[in-house]
């Protein structure tokens, strides 16, 4: 037999498909290695959405409709009026408390007066009364010093029963004027009760015209809540209002959704651990394809998604199973994005986080 009769050919097919797969094999582990090294440096997830602010608009009073200023998904400036409410019943408060004030400012300037009256009249009424009852005391003594003279001379029958009990009459009716004197004297001499009822009918009247300029103010505040306005800027969305209908004080009608979104990205509590302050980000959002946004962590919120859920787990009852948790990060665009772009809260996106930048705080020290 010869040895040196080649092998079959299929034998040499063999080798070389086996050394073709190696070959393979090998780069798609150079590959895999090198793209195991290039995401080891970032973090990213698809549970990611877009937020912004949203401001539920209700009225602050009730009333009907009487015009509606803006439509569905219109944008919005700060100050903008949205609709009106009819404001005769708010015009007709405003009135009655203006009245009401009027009123409440006249007893007042009457009280004011009455208090100076008072202050101005009283030291010289004291004094009147002082001399009134110096002279009413001297009539008194003089007719009681004639009376006394007419009963010595009625004891020696020189004078009527007659003309005795006339002075006895007179002596009588002077005294009690000068009784009268006194109590006039005291009476006046209340000038500082009086001054202090005076002062406290003043304050009362004070208290009123501010109570009534108070109720006023409110008035003049619920006739202004007729007109509700944008608080800041956004769009018109949710709207539930037309002229002719009839709302209630605190009833939301529409809602007005901010033109500052942010990204809330629920990552795995595991993907955390090198995670800091300030770190860029490159998000992706599935509205616009193609696109790449640049963004920042901004902070990590206080519990995972599955605390604040209607119905948080109870992992102290039954049978425990360890479920890896997912916690918001917020992330901020760095720079905003353009302001024609619409951005609507709940919009998907794909951020990526460059975790290999350490300089910032970390998130559970923020």
């Amino acid at each position: 037999m010869n040895d040196n009769i080649p092998p079959p050919a299929n034998d040499a097919q063999k080798r070389s498909r086996r050394k073709l797969l190696i070959a393979v094999l090998g780069a798609l582990f150079v590959v895999s290695a090198i793209a195991y090294w290039i995401m080891r440096g970032y973090e990213s997830t698809d549970d990611a959405f877009i937020q912004t602010d949203i401001t539920m608009i209700a009225p602050r009073v009730g009333g009907t409709v009487v015009a509606v200023h803006v439509e569905d998904n219109q944008a919005v400036k700060a100050g903008a009026a949205l609709f009106e409410l009819d404001p005769a019943d708010y015009e007709t408060r405003v009135r009655q408390a203006e009245a009401n004030l009027a009123a409440a400012q006249a007893q007042a300037d009457a009280a004011a007066a009455d208090l100076t009256i008072t202050e101005t009249s009283a030291p010289a009424a004291v004094a009147q009364a002082q001399a009134a009852l110096v002279a009413a005391r001297a009539q008194a003594e003089r007719a009681q010093a004639d009376a006394r003279r007419y009963e010595a001379l009625y004891a020696k029958d020189e004078i009527s029963q007659q003309s005795l009990d006339q002075a006895r009459t007179t002596a009588r009716a002077l005294q009690a004027q000068a009784e009268q004197a006194a109590a006039q004297l005291r009476s006046a001499q209340t000038t500082p009760e009086q001054l202090g009822a005076r002062r406290a009918q003043l304050a009362a009247a004070r208290a009123a015209v501010a109570q009534a300029r108070a109720a006023l103010d409110q008035a003049q505040l619920q006739l202004s809540y007729t007109k509700v306005t944008a608080p800041s800027d956004g769009r018109v969305t949710r709207k539930n209002i037309q002229p002719g209908s009839q709302l209630a004080a605190g009833s939301p009608v529409l809602a007005l959704v901010g033109n500052a979104p942010w990204i809330v990205a629920n990552f795995k509590e595991t993907q955390l651990r090198h995670m800091r302050v300030g770190q860029p980000a490159t998000v992706r959002i599935d509205a616009y394809p193609g696109r790449k946004f640049a963004a920042r962590v901004d902070s990590l919120q206080a519990g995972t998604g599955s605390a604040f859920s209607l119905l948080p787990p109870e992992n102290a009852s039954g049978n425990y199973v360890k479920v890896v948790q997912r916690v918001p990060v917020k992330l901020v665009f760095d720079p905003a994005p353009p302001a024609t772009l619409h951005l609507a809260p709940g919009m998907s996106v794909v951020p990526k986080v460059d975790i290999r930048d350490d300089s910032g705080a970390r998130l559970e020290s923020r």
